[in-house]
C-alpha cells in the first residue's frame, strides 16, 4: 500500500466512524459498531471497511445490513468531507480476523492454565514422593526409565513420531 492509500484509508476510517455515530439513525444498528480497519485499492476505487459489532450473530447481521443499506449516503458524505472528486465504493465486512485472534488468545490462556495445573501437580508429587537422581527420567510407574542409545546413523528428529 502506498503512503497516499494509507492516508486515505485512515481518513476514511475516521470519517466513517463519525458518520455512523452521528448521522445513521437506523434502529437495526444496535450495539456499538466500530471500524477496525479499512483497506483501499491502489486506484482508490474500492474501500473494504471491516467492522466489529457487539451483540448476537443475528443482531450483527442486521446491523451490517443496515450499514450496507446506507453505504450510498456515507459515500456522499465522504465525498463532501474529504473533498474528493469521487469517493471509493464502500464494501462492509464483519472483521473475522479479530474474532479469530480473540479465540486464539482464549485457547492460549486455557493451555497456560492447564500447564500451570500440571506443573503444580508435578511439584506436589515431587515433594511427597521424593525426587530421583538429577537428570533421571521416571516412567509413569515411578521407576527410572531405561534410556537406550539411539541407533547408529540416526538423529533425534528421525526418532520423532510422524503424524
Amino acid at each position: 500500500m502506498s503512503r497516499r492509500t494509507e492516508r486515505v484509508a485512515s481518513t476514511i476510517q475516521q470519517e466513517l466512524a463519525i458518520i455512523i455515530l452521528r448521522e445513521l439513525n437506523d434502529p437495526r444498528i444496535t450495539g456499538m459498531p466500530s471500524i477496525t480497519r479499512v483497506k483501499v485499492a491502489d486506484d482508490l476505487s474500492i474501500a473494504d471497511v471491516y467492522l466489529t459489532i457487539m451483540g448476537t450473530p443475528g443482531a450483527q447481521n442486521a446491523a451490517l445490513n443496515a450499514i450496507k443499506h446506507s453505504a450510498g449516503l456515507m459515500r456522499v458524505r465522504l465525498t463532501e468531507q474529504m473533498r474528493l472528486r469521487q469517493a471509493p465504493f464502500l464494501r462492509f465486512h464483519i472483521d473475522e480476523k479479530l474474532k479469530k485472534e480473540i479465540e486464539m488468545q482464549e485457547l492460549l490462556a486455557k493451555v497456560a492454565a492447564e500447564n500451570a495445573e500440571i506443573d503444580r501437580l508435578r511439584a506436589e508429587q515431587g515433594v511427597s514422593s521424593g525426587e530421583g537422581a538429577a537428570g533421571e527420567v521416571e516412567s509413569p510407574s515411578g521407576a527410572p526409565a531405561a534410556s537406550e542409545p539411539a541407533p547408529a546413523g540416526s538423529t533425534s528428529h528421525d526418532l520423532t513420531r510422524k503424524e
